[in-house]
């Protein structure tokens, strides 16, 4: 045999090899990437409930608030305590409850040893008080953000935004609920005990390290954090007693990158009442509903006496192609929280059949529209810059914003300051789940959205808004643009940073 055959053949002989050990490699990492947790564990530890915050009422009528980021540790499992971080405790946050009209104000002192700040994830509010990456506390630092409540009914919720950071803070235990009441609301037969049959549920997922809470991204997964396992309100696999034949589920998905589809294993059917911004104008019922990060959704369940029922989530056939749904998440299921129903149960109203009219804007009046492109380079080609105003939106105009996704994998869509409508979902009339007010919204790749907003101000020609994607990681990479709101004529001018300062309290009037 010539020396050129025997090197050809050690050659192919190599080259098997190692495509053997790369396909080998391929396989075990497809075949361990999805997760499931349904089945695999009793769900045997009482669901902790937020605090309602305390509160006091100053001569004026404003509700005050005292809000403190500090550092702790938080027994997940008894007997192991984590290093954590929470508002007012070691993990997560009180549930802050104001009404529409109030004035309300939050004092918020930073213990930590380093700078984040407090975003009001769907509030309507100045943008000097919306709590972005403008909006700095400095280790030892406070800060008293002050606004009047001017919008409807709704579940909303407050996180860190230091950009470049978000992801880590909100992972170890910033975030928290705030719920706004309105007369509307109050006047309509819906559950309305908090904590008994209006039950808050702060989704997340977790991995753990030893005894610290896992922040690492696994290999491809570009989504960006992905845990082994969920908890909700602090709880890991978490039961309910219930004694009311119907449940309301305050569902916030405060995962960094997850997106759920969240059911039950019967198949049974609940009534959608409520999106990000407040109440659709009437009930939906549906087995499934999906919430990407930042998303919220309430839910109205019926219970029978003496079951026991898991809420679950359950593998997304639109989350993309079998690779982002394998290594992005997608294919994962998790059994989720576990409501027990007493043996008897007390007699609830039925749910309304009209819920109320939409203040979101419907687009018809729009004087503008602008486009967005999203990649994880940035949206429209370009990375976040703290000191660039990407767009000027004049206050009391409609726009409609048209997104789109094709960057083979999933992202989502967060607009600041404003509650939006979904006009359309790939050329079509959006489904019944994106048919309330949004503020963020899931967009696969391939998915493109036009959404309909009304900027009511008030102008501020040198503090912006944010729009991003809500998958954590992403945004702190740079898929971020700002946006400021002024009166016809004005102009913008380039953001500063507004950092409260230590041992002074930073007021914006």
């Amino acid at each position: 045999m010539s020396r050129f055959k025997r090197v050809l053949i050690i050659v192919g002989s190599v080259v098997t090899v190692v495509a053997m050990a790369v396909g080998g490699l391929f396989a075990w990492l497809w075949t361990g990437a999805d997760v499931s947790t349904v089945g695999k564990a009793s769900f045997d530890n009482a669901l902790a409930t937020p605090p309602l915050a305390e509160s006091t009422v100053d001569k004026d009528g404003t509700r005050v608030f005292d809000l403190r980021m500090r550092a702790g540790e938080t027994e997940f499992n008894a007997g192991r305590k984590t290093p954590t971080w929470g508002f007012n405790g070691s993990y997560l946050g009180p549930t802050l409850r104001a009404a529409r009209g109030e004035k309300v104000r939050v004092r918020i002192a930073n213990g930590l040893d380093e700078a984040s700040s407090v975003h009001w994830h769907g509030m309507h509010l100045p943008a000097r008080m919306d709590g972005g990456p403008h909006q700095m506390i400095a280790p030892g630092g406070t800060w008293t953000p002050h606004w009047k409540v001017d919008q409807p009914a709704a579940t909303l919720w407050y996180h860190p935004h230091p950009h470049g950071a978000t992801e880590q803070h909100v992972r170890r235990g910033l975030a928290g609920l705030f719920i706004l009441d309105d007369d509307k609301s109050r006047d309509l037969a819906l559950p309305e005990r908090y904590g008994v049959d209006d039950l808050p549920v702060i989704v997340q997922d977790v991995r753990f390290d030893g005894v610290k809470l896992a922040g690492g991204h696994k290999n491809m997964q570009n989504v960006g954090f992905l845990g082994d396992q969920t908890m909700v309100n602090g709880t890991l696999r978490p039961y309910k007693e219930v004694g009311d034949e119907l449940i309301r589920v305050r569902l916030l998905n405060a995962s960094t990158a997850r997106t759920y589809a969240f059911g039950f294993p019967d198949g049974r059917a609940f009534s959608l009442i409520a999106t990000d911004g407040g109440l659709l104008e009437r009930p939906e019922s549906m087995d499934r509903v999906q919430l990407s990060p930042g998303e919220r959704a309430e839910i109205v369940v019926r219970m029978r006496a003496g079951e026991r029922v898991m809420l679950r989530s359950f593998p997304q056939d639109n989350y993309g192609d079998a690779w982002n749904r394998r290594f992005g998440g997608g294919d994962d299921s998790f059994d989720v929280l576990e409501l027990r129903a007493a043996g008897e149960l007390r007699p609830s109203p039925a749910i309304p059949a009209a819920l109320g009219e939409l203040e979101a804007p419907d687009g018809k009046d729009a004087v503008r529209g602008r486009y967005f492109d999203l990649k994880r380079s940035g949206i429209n080609g370009r990375s976040m810059v703290m000191d660039r105003v990407d767009e000027t939106v004049t206050r009391g105009t409609t726009e409609v914003w048209t997104v789109r996704n094709s960057n083979g994998m999933p992202h989502n869509f967060h607009v600041h300051d404003v509650q939006f409508r979904v006009s359309e979902v790939n050329g079509e009339a959006p489904p019944a789940a994106l048919r309330g007010p949004k503020d963020t919204v899931f967009l696969p790749n391939g998915t493109t959205m036009k959404l309909a907003l009304r900027f009511t101000g008030p102008a501020d020609p040198d503090t912006p808004y944010m729009y991003h994607c809500h998958l954590l990681y992403h945004e702190d990479e740079g898929m971020m643009g700002q946006f400021v709101v002024v009166d016809k004529g004005q102009r913008a001018h380039a953001p500063s940073q507004q950092t409260g300062r230590s041992g002074h309290e930073h007021e914006h009037g």
